[in-house]
This record gives C-alpha cells, structure tokens and sequence, in this order.
C-alpha cells in the first residue's frame, strides 16, 4: 500500500457520514476516536489519515479507552463469525490445548487486575509471543499499562486502516 492517494482513500472520504462513521466504528469502537477522525477528512494521503489516528489515539481519555477496548475480544477467543477478529488472532488457531488454558487464565489474571481485556496488535505473532507479553505485561502498573494499550490500538488501527482502504479499492475495481 502507498502513502499517497488511492481510489480506496477518495471513497472513504467522499463516502456519507453515516457509512464513514459506520467504517471508523469497525476500526476502533471509541466513539471520540471515530470523531476526531472524521472531522479532519478528507485525506490527501493515507499517511494524513494514519496520522490523525495517531493523534486522535493520543488524544483519548481513560473512558475513551475502555470504550475502544470494549470493542475487542479476549486473545484465544475472537468473536464467533467476525473475520477481522479470527484474523487478527490467528496465531493462537494452531495453539495446544495447553497454550490455549494458559491463555485464558492469564486473561483472567489480567483482567482482574486491570479491569479490562489485554490488548496486544496480535497480527503476525505466535501464541507462544502472546502469551509472553501477557506474563510481562500483568507486572507493569496500571497507568504505565494504560499507556501499552493505547500503543497497541495505534498498531491496531493502522491496520484496520490499511484494510479499510484496500477494501474500499477492491470494492471499486469489482464495481
């Protein structure tokens, strides 16, 4: 994918609010994301759009948080019939069962602790790199924590916003 601007980039940004809005919700769940976001288009390049993601990421407060986090599944268990999700985790498909309880009462330990799901950008890592970060991660404070999610969200936006414009190119090319 290039930085400058694709047909994928001018649908998003000439698309109605509503299905903007709509698209940006399937990205991130938080609601003040997903406004400052929208409020800048249009984009003249995908790294424009990147950056106010970043920007709007940086920006969100510790209840804008929860509500993006909300939006996400815990690690060894995505959705039923969300392909963003399965993809997303896809490298706990091939996990052992052992793996996989480990996971889940590592989750549980972590969200005990800190009151929400543990959010890690999973595309392209191993069960066995997830579950690492989890066993890391659980002894880190939580606003120390909550600075790690909001990185994560980051990776995990730019991704989804890579797919959303690719989408959105697809679309094109097979209309």
């Amino acid at each position: 994918m290039t930085s400058g601007t694709t047909p994928g980039l001018t649908r998003f940004n000439t698309s109605a609010d509503s299905d903007a809005v709509a698209a940006l919700h399937e990205v991130c769940s938080s609601s003040a994301w997903g406004s400052k976001v929208l409020a800048q288009r249009p984009y003249a390049t995908v790294e424009a759009l990147f950056l106010a993601s970043d920007a709007a990421m940086a920006e969100l407060t510790a209840e804008d948080l929860a509500e993006a986090m909300a939006g996400h599944p815990p690690i060894g268990r995505p959705k039923a019939g969300d392909p963003t999700s399965s993809r997303e985790q896809s490298g706990m498909a091939g996990a052992s069962e052992e793996l996989k309880a480990e996971m889940l009462e590592l989750n549980l330990a972590y969200q005990d602790k800190f009151g929400h799901v543990f959010l890690i950008c999973a595309t392209g890592k191993t069960g066995e790199q997830m579950r690492d970060a989890v066993r890391d991660r659980i002894e880190n404070a939580p606003e120390q924590e909550r600075e790690i999610v909001r990185t994560e969200l980051g990776k995990i936006n730019r991704i989804r916003l890579t797919r959303l414009v690719e989408r959105a190119e697809n679309e094109e090319e097979n209309a």
